[in-house]
């Protein structure tokens, strides 16, 4: 599935090249885009791919939700055995989606893309403050009881579907830092997660501002502790 919010520059030739993707491979699929609150023409375009191939639907907000509970509706939407959500800018190829396969394919139950691994298979094309910003950001969420994990928040993650089912029902945080939520979660309960180094590009446009969106991140990681917390005592 891909959230988009005022995609409608960046999505349409993502879609595609998604659907044309999936069509190679002769097996069934579903894309389903979840609009959250788009000003633009984004919801055009999706009917517009969706016209021509049946395995696309659009699941429209009429305002904006956040994207922690786009990507939630469009996961609790989807019937797949295994379940992708991938960011709109198509700063990950979905070819990369091979990558994460073979990883469930070993065992995973979770498998998401990393910037941060090492691979001398991949490349990583992002602007310094990016790089930097993400490198402090993950070094505290490992602080906050994330661990062994080097990139928490690259958008391109795929989960087994009783596990998507598990995770996204129980998903309370609407903002940017839901990954962290779905994570701290995920090694709760004990799931299989491999983190796997994926081709990626930074695009212009990025919908995250580091200067603003960091540290409210950062907040919503801080309150999530404590409600995980909360519900481990109660439980």
């Amino acid at each position: 599935m891909i959230p988009a919010y005022n995609e409608a520059v960046r999505l349409p030739r993502y879609l595609r090249a998604v659907v044309l993707f999936f069509e190679t491979r002769g097996e069934p699929f579903e894309v389903i885009v979840v609009d959250d609150g788009s000003a633009d023409a984004t919801s055009d375009h999706v009917r517009e791919v969706a016209a021509a191939h049946r395995e696309v639907r659009l699941v429209h907000f009429p305002s904006n939700v956040g994207k922690g509970r786009a990507v939630r509706a469009g996961m609790l939407n989807a019937r797949g055995v295994l379940r992708l959500f991938a960011d709109a800018d198509g700063a990950t190829p979905i070819q990369e989606l091979e990558r994460l396969e073979s990883a469930h394919a070993a065992g995973a139950d979770i498998a998401i893309g990393s910037r941060a691994l090492a691979d001398p298979g991949v490349t990583i094309e992002a602007r310094p403050h990016r790089v930097w910003s993400g490198r402090v950001f993950n070094w505290l969420v490992a602080r906050l009881g994330v661990h062994g994990i080097a990139d928490t928040q690259c958008g391109f993650k795929s989960f087994r579907g009783p596990v998507a089912d598990e995770l996204f029902k129980a998903l309370k945080t609407e903002g940017f830092a839901f990954d962290v939520e779905l994570l701290l979660r995920a090694q709760r309960r004990g799931y299989r997660v491999a983190e796997v180094a994926v081709n990626w590009s930074d695009q212009p446009g990025s919908k995250v501002r580091v200067w603003s969106d960091g540290p409210r991140m950062l907040g919503q990681v801080v309150k999530l502790r404590a409600m995980l917390a909360r519900e481990r005592l109660t439980s």
